[in-house]
């Protein structure tokens, strides 16, 4: 077989190695057009993990390296001169051109043709070859030639970036972060060799314009910098290596192959710094493709498809943990605000992979740290209390914990009447120990019912079910119980889902909305508002609010999220009037928040008020990040005590972006932009992950939906988990009736979770420290 490759990266090299071990007949060429000895950069990061596959594939390779790695077990995050320092984190640090240096040796000791200076802008000449493989980097001249072959897509991210070196020794991978008069600028420094250390500096745009930097005067970057990070620099000097600033560029192909090429390391993906996954992302591809080639030769179709399968999934779940990495530091002047130590946890956990539990697991002395600054203002709470039962209070309510049951429709009520189904679902969450409920979307009148199924709260028989149901859990648990109330809006008038997914009702009564615009192609069309509409809506709020309070509710949540009546007047999707009411936000959110108003008015002072909000359509054209916040802004202002953040469902045609804790992001722009408290909902699943949003600062509470739906229990079993006031489990509000079973439920869950620190502590891959 004839191999090309054109690029001689990390990942061109190993894959080339790798090759020519396995099928020695194999003709391999690499063309770089930079000279042997050429490096851009400084150094580069390998875990542990990454390592130990370098020694079973190609022991020599890995021995080249170690001999010349710079190892650490520590990382340090530091803030103004706060430090505080991680262990159990083991990575080794190399130089590049070392590396580069390293693999090229290794390349002619198994016979690959190295061709320098040799820049490839013609691939005619190389046709003859079985593969090509495309590894000419981030610039990719053959991915861009064939961009829609490959279909390529590029984001140019916002933040500032330059890569510097300096002599400065670091016995720790260290996030140095230093307030300036600019603004926030953070240092990502690692030592990879002895005497020299990689110093990545980064920025928002905001603070890159103020501080006067110019893309490529090198100069002037590091008279700035040196000054700025004089502290930490400690009289060592930065080093250049064409350090020009840059903004990073997020690359994804949705095919990596084309003909008879094929495309390896950043050309066909990029990862940002921020997780160290550049380099191993490339050799770990590398890996994969040479895999491919040995098990199918010259099936080159048979090659790629295999090579792909082999890595797509596993490229694509790096680039999102990197994407969420990226977007932590683009937003970094938000967190910065925190106290040090959760400051410190919120760098940790930024990519949502490493939680709570993770870094215990690591340094238990850091976890503690984190967990005792968080309970240090917190009332009747110790040291060591899990952060998920803590209490939180909003005007007079107290929660006994963080957990809150999300609304979910029951579609089970009886011409708006809740039944004893209400009381069993409701009642069971309740004594099964979650902080505060909130109801399904309660309508205010029956045209405001999204299903037939639906509750209502517009009549005194409502208030009387409803109250059997708040006076069952106030009088059985510790629980608090919030009603959503809302009108349907444009999303009304439909079958129970069972029924038929937004199917509408044969006899369907007429929808508002605040524009004439259908949800889908097969509901009616909503009437638009009009002022007249408006007082009688508005009325119909009061009324709502003023039987919650009769019917025993400690909370109202006002439905002002997917896409619902209120929530058609905040999205541009929705809102397309020319009046008062539409256009820009503050005309958008007129009625909205004069309907707040009305119920706070006549709502008991003593009693708080939530109100969930869409932070994000999903769909082009909608609401957008200034919207959010403006909104969330004004609710505040008018009295709101918490703000439930929501996303999407605002129109049918929506792509989210789904995925673990995946609506957090826009709860913690809220809360950390706004200064109000949240509440975060979006596959959540466990106390771990529950723990690891309240310490970082994302959300002040955590509602879970479908987690509840068949555990009633959960918030039982993570007490248990947790071994929550195992020496005081009468004050933990578990019913007299089912108290005997904790004696036998505690050591049982807390045994499983043992068993499974074990695993995780064995499956933990062994260090390479030399």
């Amino acid at each position: 077989m004839k191999i090309t490759v054109i690029g001689g990266g990390p990942g061109g090299l190993y894959f080339s190695i790798l090759l020519k071990k396995a099928m020695p007949h194999c003709d391999i060429n690499i063309y770089e057009r930079n000279r042997a000895d050429d490096s851009f950069g400084f150094g580069v990061v390998f875990s542990d993990e990454t390592l130990s596959e370098f020694l079973t594939r190609d022991p020599q390779s890995y021995e080249l390296i170690r001999s010349r790695f710079a190892y650490w077990n520590e990382l340090d995050v530091a803030r103004d001169g706060e430090k505080v320092r991680i262990t159990g984190n083991g990575f080794c640090g190399c130089s590049r051109k070392t590396l580069l240096q390293l693999l090229q040796e290794r390349c002619r000791e198994e016979g690959v043709h190295l061709h320098f200076e040799a820049n490839v802008d013609d691939l005619s000449r190389y046709q003859d070859s079985d593969i090509i493989v495309a590894a000419d980097g981030i610039n990719s001249a053959i991915r861009e030639k064939y961009a829609a072959r490959f279909g390529t897509e590029t984001e140019l991210k916002t933040n500032r970036f330059v890569w510097l070196g300096s002599t400065k020794p670091l016995d720790a991978f260290t996030y140095f972060f230093r307030n300036t008069p600019y603004g926030v600028i953070v240092a990502h420094t690692y030592q990879y060799e002895q005497g020299m250390s990689t110093w990545i500096f980064e920025t928002t745009d905001e603070t890159w314009q103020r501080a006067g930097f110019s893309v490529t005067d090198e100069e002037s970057t590091i008279a700035i910098l040196s000054e700025l990070f004089r502290e930490e620099l400690d009289g060592h000097g930065l080093i250049s290596n064409r350090s020009h600033w840059r903004q990073f560029p997020v690359i994804t192909n949705k095919k990596w192959s084309h003909n008879n090429i094929v495309l390896l390391g950043d050309a066909k993906a990029t990862a940002h710094y921020s997780i160290g996954s550049g380099t191993k992302l490339a050799m770990e591809c590398a890996i994969a493709l040479a895999d491919s080639v040995i098990k199918y030769k010259d099936d080159t179709q048979a090659v790629f498809g295999h090579y792909e399968k082999l890595r797509r999934n596993r490229v694509e779940m790096i680039q999102h943990a990197a994407n969420v990495s990226l977007q932590w530091f683009e937003d970094m002047d938000r967190h910065i605000k925190h106290p040090f130590m959760q400051f410190a946890f919120s760098v940790m956990t930024r990519a949502k992979k490493v939680t709570f539990e993770n870094l215990a697991l690591r340094d238990t002395s850091f976890t503690q740290k984190v967990l005792a600054e968080f309970n240090s203002s917190i009332a009747d709470s110790t040291p060591a209390t899990p952060a998920a039962f803590t209490l939180f209070s909003l005007r007079g309510m107290v929660l006994d914990n963080r957990i809150v049951m999300s609304p979910m429709e029951q579609y089970s009520a009886k011409e708006g009447v809740v039944t004893d189904w209400h009381l069993t679902h409701y009642g069971s969450r309740a004594t099964g120990g979650v902080g505060l409920i909130i109801t399904e979307a309660t309508a205010i009148s029956p045209t405001g019912r999204i299903t037939l199924g639906c509750p209502g709260i517009w009549s005194k028989e409502q208030v009387v079910s409803w109250r059997r149901v708040t006076d069952f859990i106030h009088e059985n648990s510790h629980t608090k119980i919030a009603v959503q109330i809302g009108h349907s809006g444009r999303k009304g008038a439909v079958k129970l889902p069972w029924e038929g997914s937004n199917e509408p009702l044969d006899n369907a009564w007429g929808l508002l909305s605040a524009s004439p615009i259908a949800f889908n192609d097969k509901m009616a069309v909503p009437h638009e508002m009009t002022t007249e509409d408006m007082d009688i809506i508005t009325h119909e709020f009061e009324n709502a609010a003023r039987n919650a309070d009769e019917a025993g509710f400690d909370m109202i949540e006002l439905q002002a999220h997917h896409g619902f009546l209120l929530a058609s007047f905040l999205s541009p999707l929705t809102n397309m009037r020319t009046d008062e009411y539409g256009g820009s936000i503050d005309n958008r959110l007129k009625f909205p928040l004069r309907v707040f108003k009305t119920i706070r008015a006549i709502f008991p002072p003593e009693k708080p008020m939530s109100v969930r909000i869409s932070a994000h359509d999903w769909a082009e054209g909608g609401i957008t990040e200034e919207d959010v916040i403006a909104i969330a802004e004004a609710f505040k202002k008018a009295g709101a005590d918490i703000i439930n953040v929501s996303t999407g469902l605002t129109v049918g045609y929506q792509k989210p972006a789904i995925g673990r804790m995946w609506q957090t992001p826009f709860s913690d722009m809220v809360r950390n932009t706004v200064n109000v408290p949240t509440i975060t909902a979006g596959y959540i699943q466990d106390i771990d992950q529950i723990n690891t949003i309240l310490l970082n600062g994302r959300a002040d509470l955590v509602a879970l939906g479908k987690t509840l739906l068949l555990d009633p229990s959960f918030v039982r079993n993570a007490q248990a988990y947790e071994l929550y006031k195992v020496q005081d489990l009468n004050s933990v509000g578990i019913p007299k009736q089912y108290m005997s079973a904790a004696s036998h439920l505690y050591p049982y869950v807390n045994g499983q979770r043992k068993v499974m620190e074990g695993m995780k502590k064995a499956l933990k891959p062994l260090t390479h420290k030399k």
